[in-house]
């Protein structure tokens, strides 16, 4: 009797045994698959973490590529603060790496927050592409006006160079004409003489030409005579005309009515001074022009 009270005894304390083997193995199997679990989530936020960062990297790089082309301060100044955003979120994500620190909640806050920064570059972008547009339709008009500018500066040199042919055509074209020039040496009655120590004045006669063009009105009229060693009969240093920019010396000097018709034209030198045998020279200047010259020989 007390044998079978025993053998009862020890099937049901093996078959606690077992229970309890049974209950601690599947204890185990849970806890090791929770372990697993545990692992696998571990595993997912860290190449959560490391694919965000791969993605703030590329932001960053994003961020500085746009700024290259940027010449507006405003604007320019603008993204260098949303690339320190970026930048500082870079710094978090470091910092979640150093201390092995895997927070499902930080992962997520760092994803939302780098597809706030995405949205911010793309409105960046799209700003950058519309001032892009607006900066070639207006390189685009300065072209155009630049071009106009040229055609309307040659078109008005051309006219101004035109002007100033026709101006020069009819400075030319109005400028006076003396022909017929003729020098007589002759004594003080007016007859003519052949010897040089007889000669007492000169006669200058000559003709200015008729001409439509040019302007009616007093004239005056200088006569210079050079002598062959190319020095000016004169009676005062200071009687001088300006031509071509200098004063000269001239031996007469007469004050015309000129109407545009032809007019004749007649001064007298008196001769005070020795005469030197050889060629002279006798030219006469009107408005700043040379409109004659003629030249005689006197002999001993």
């Amino acid at each position: 009797m007390e044998e079978k009270k025993n053998n009862k005894l020890k099937y049901v304390l093996i078959v606690a045994i077992i229970l309890l083997l049974a209950g601690l193995g599947v204890a185990a199997y849970f806890i090791l698959q929770q372990k697993t679990q545990l692992e696998e989530n571990q595993e997912i936020i860290e190449f959560s973490r490391q694919q965000i960062e791969d993605e703030y990297k590329n932001l960053d790089a994003e961020y500085e590529e746009l700024k290259i082309d940027i010449r507006n301060d405003s604007l320019l100044h603008q993204l260098e603060n949303e690339q320190t955003k970026v930048q500082r979120l870079m710094e978090e994500i470091k910092k979640l790496e150093a201390t092995k620190s895997s927070d499902a909640k930080e992962i997520k806050r760092l994803k939302d927050e780098l597809t706030t920064l995405r949205s911010v570059l793309r409105s960046y972008v799209a700003q950058i592409d519309s001032l892009n547009r607006i900066n070639q339709q207006l390189t685009q008009e300065k072209l155009e006006i630049t071009n106009k500018y040229q055609e309307t500066s040659r078109a008005l040199n051309q006219v101004s160079q035109e002007k100033s042919n026709l101006s020069e055509k009819v400075t030319l074209a109005a400028k006076l004409d003396a022909t017929n020039i003729s020098v007589r040496a002759t004594n003080a009655k007016g007859k003519d003489q052949k010897n040089i120590k007889k000669i007492e004045q000169f006669v200058v006669s000559f003709l200015i030409t008729k001409n439509i063009t040019a302007e009616p009105g007093e004239r005056n009229i200088y006569v210079r005579i050079m002598k062959p060693d190319d020095s000016v009969l004169t009676k005062s240093a200071s009687n001088t005309f300006a031509y071509e920019n200098r004063q000269v010396n001239y031996s007469m000097k007469r004050l015309v009515e000129y109407t545009g018709e032809e007019t004749s034209v007649v001064m007298y030198w008196k001769v005070e001074e020795f005469l030197m045998p050889g060629t002279y020279r006798v030219d006469i200047f009107a408005d700043g022009n040379r409109i004659g010259s003629s030249r005689f020989t006197l002999s001993d």
